[in-house]
């Protein structure tokens, strides 16, 4: 497993390069952690169903009440964006 990220910088994604990052904090609730869990294993069952195909989630996408956080993505490991 790599943890990588941006730096929120102004840059978009596009302009930007994955950076491997050696911590990550999440300041949360535990309602928020809770959620983000259960995002967590529906994106390992998904990951596991698809396969090959399987390419990358958003946490944003998954559970309401994370628009305004920052991007939390899940990409299968191996993938070329990886």
């Amino acid at each position: 497993m790599n943890i990588r990220g941006y730096s929120d910088d102004g840059q978009s994604g596009e302009e930007s390069r994955h950076k491997e990052l050696a911590e990550i904090n999440l300041f949360a609730t535990p309602a928020e952690l809770r959620r983000i869990a259960s995002f967590l294993n529906k994106a390992a069952d998904t990951m596991q169903r698809m396969g090959a195909n399987y390419g990358h989630e958003h946490l944003s996408d998954r559970q309401p009440g994370f628009d305004d956080s920052p991007h939390f993505v899940v990409i299968a490991s191996g993938r070329a964006d990886d």
